[in-house]
């Protein structure tokens, strides 16, 4: 007699759980970090049951709820976030892309994984690395090394700042900048800042995508550097979209309660969106990423994260 599970049931039982968590996901009782938790706890057991699937859900599941916090920020308010850093943003990421280079070359990490890795954390996680990727020429297993890296810590992240920042002392503000320049991806960033507080939100998400925007001339200056004149450049464009949302709610407070439901709406999908990314992990992709990479992206971390908050607790 055979005892042996069908692969069809556990195909079906795979679907089964995933609907489940994705539903509960969708639910007040979803918190982001529980949900990257989901996440992860499926993908490294059961498995993802839709995982070719997951890169592209990912990216548009995070770009339509970043527009959609847009309808609860104040345009006014949001331009003056983005602008009051410039200098600083511009500072924090040369700073960080020297020294990732620099812990990469003493440590030993392929030239290419220890830029992506680098230029993952000090612009916007894993859009960075996809940008940089094909101006670098960097194959298959480099990029899944720096998205490995980056993602380890970036889950880390999303766990360890609310407390980091409650028992330093750090005000929403504070916070959201604190977020903004440390936490690698949007996704963490909107979340850990959500658990903070409103203030923290706001000034975090658009800090954040202000400091996206330096994928463009981060990506050209590798094109020229490595003399590709034509090289494509992937330009995020949804963060004017995001500009656009925040401007409509600024300037029709009448439709106040739709702009709030959609603003609601988007914190939910950044949830569902933390849930799916935890899922898109793979066993292959931990065991790919090796000691030396992480080592890298863990000092670095350390190095741009205390920084940071030295800086913004003795000048904000």
């Amino acid at each position: 007699m055979n005892n042996l599970v069908s692969p069809h049931a556990v195909s079906y039982g795979r679907r089964a759980l995933f609907a489940g968590l994705f539903v509960f996901c969708l639910t007040p009782y979803a918190s982001p970090p529980l949900a990257l938790a989901l996440g992860l706890a499926l993908a490294l057991t059961a498995g993802h049951p839709f995982g070719r699937y997951n890169g592209r859900a990912v990216k548009y599941l995070l770009q339509a709820s970043v527009v959609g916090l847009g309808f609860g920020m104040n345009f006014r308010a949001v331009l003056a976030a983005g602008s009051a850093g410039a200098g600083y943003t511009a500072f924090t990421i040369a700073a960080t892309l020297a020294a990732g280079l620099l812990a990469g070359r003493l440590l030993g990490v392929g030239r290419k994984t220890s830029a992506l890795i680098s230029a993952g954390t000090a612009v916007c996680g894993g859009s960075a690395i996809a940008a940089l990727a094909p101006v670098l020429d960097a194959d298959e297993h480099e990029i899944s090394v720096a998205l490995g890296t980056v993602f380890i810590l970036n889950a880390a992240a999303l766990f360890l700042f609310p407390p980091l920042g409650h028992a330093a002392g750090l005000t929403q503000g504070q916070f959201g900048l604190w977020a903004a320049i440390a936490i690698h991806d949007t996704s963490s960033v909107v979340g850990a800042a959500a658990r903070y507080g409103g203030e923290a939100l706001e000034l975090a998400t658009t800090v954040k995508l202000a400091r996206a925007l330096w994928i463009v001339p981060l990506a050209l200056g590798a094109a020229l550097l490595a003399g590709k004149k034509n090289a494509k450049i992937s330009v995020p464009y949804f963060i004017f979209a995001f500009l656009l949302a925040s401007a409509l709610a600024t300037a029709l407070p009448a439709r106040g309660g739709l702009f709030s439901a959609l603003s609601s709406a988007a914190r939910q999908g950044l949830t569902l969106t933390l849930f799916l990314i935890g899922a898109g992990l793979s066993r292959e992709a931990v065991r790919q990423v090796g000691l030396r990479p992480v080592l890298q992206g863990a000092a670095l971390w350390f190095v741009v994260g205390a920084g940071s908050l030295l800086a913004i607790k003795n000048l904000f």
